[in-house]
């Protein structure tokens, strides 16, 4: 493994507070955090973790992990004015836990090669729950002497990871695995209200489903714990989030050529969750609008 001896983390929201705690207790080296909200940072001043600018990270980190809600946004940070790659340096490792486009990650790559720097993409799968345990799966885009480096320090917050291919391998991982999931999701919506309607409980649909070829990821977590007893928390992975990851599919999709029908159709149902309210909730709430909410 390259000698790191620094780690920064850019973005320690409900994703990147977690991983960002398993780095600085298993990786032996110093760890630097930074992001606007504050609270994050302190929890994680008790595991050692430094709080810094991003000018700080860039500076004096060896490999930085960006954790952030949209490509926009890591590409902002990477590319932007006073961003990683005009504050770093030959060497330096980015590595993106964040879900963005094989556009963006490939851009990012570019331009950082420029400069003698590496990039990773890498994006998170599964829930916070897999984050706080350090149970993720990752994807990882990467030439194979990247993937060396980076993997061993993906695996300290992730039980599963996959070389899935050269540089935005792993956003199209992430994307298609969204993309089936959420195209299930909202299947499950929909033989929710219709079970209903027929006069059977959901909960009793949803077991019977799962003894049947229905049976799912999707159904046992998102249909049994959300959608059958309609229980949308927020601060879980929002409507508004699963938009923007199916958004990059149907682009992904349009850009290659393929008509991907469901994912259309599963954009549309969640343009109307939003419409009606439901943005902020857990993305199954697209369930809420075959119930009329």
């Amino acid at each position: 493994m390259q000698a790191i001896k620094t780690i920064g983390f850019i973005g320690v929201g409900v994703m990147g507070e977690p991983m960002c705690r398993h780095l600085a207790q298993k990786s032996g080296a110093a760890v630097l955090a930074c992001d606007r909200d504050g609270a994050p940072l302190a929890r994680l001043a008790e595991c050692g973790v430094r709080a810094a600018t991003m000018a700080e990270v860039s500076a004096q980190a060896d490999i930085v992990f960006l954790s952030l809600p949209s490509g926009e946004v890591v590409e902002s940070v990477v590319l932007g004015e006073n961003g990683l790659l005009a504050g770093g340096r030959a060497g330096q490792i980015i590595v993106d836990l964040s879900t963005s486009t094989m556009n963006t990650a490939r851009k990012a790559a570019e331009a950082l090669a420029a400069r003698g720097m590496k990039f990773a993409d890498a994006p998170v799968m599964r829930t916070r729950a897999a984050a706080e345990a350090g149970t993720l799966a990752v994807p990882v885009g990467a030439d194979d002497a990247l993937f060396a480096l980076v993997a061993p320090f993906i695996r300290m917050f992730a039980s599963d990871v996959v070389h899935a291919g050269g540089v935005g391998a792993g956003q199209v991982v992430k994307i298609l695995n969204n993309m089936v999931l959420y195209e299930t999701v909202l299947a499950l919506s929909e033989a929710r209200a219709i079970g209903v309607r027929a006069g059977l409980s959901p909960q009793g649909l949803f077991e019977a489903l799962s003894i049947g070829s229905a049976d799912s990821f999707a159904l046992r977590n998102h249909g049994m714990k959300a959608i059958a007893p309609q229980v949308f928390p927020e601060r879980a992975f929002p409507v508004t989030y699963a938009r923007k990851d199916i958004s990059y599919a149907v682009a992904l999709a349009d850009q290659l050529g393929v008509e991907a029908t469901g994912a259309k159709n599963l954009m549309n149902c969640l343009d109307q969750a939003i419409e009606a309210g439901h943005g902020d909730k857990y993305a199954p709430a697209i369930s809420l609008v075959f119930e009329g909410k």
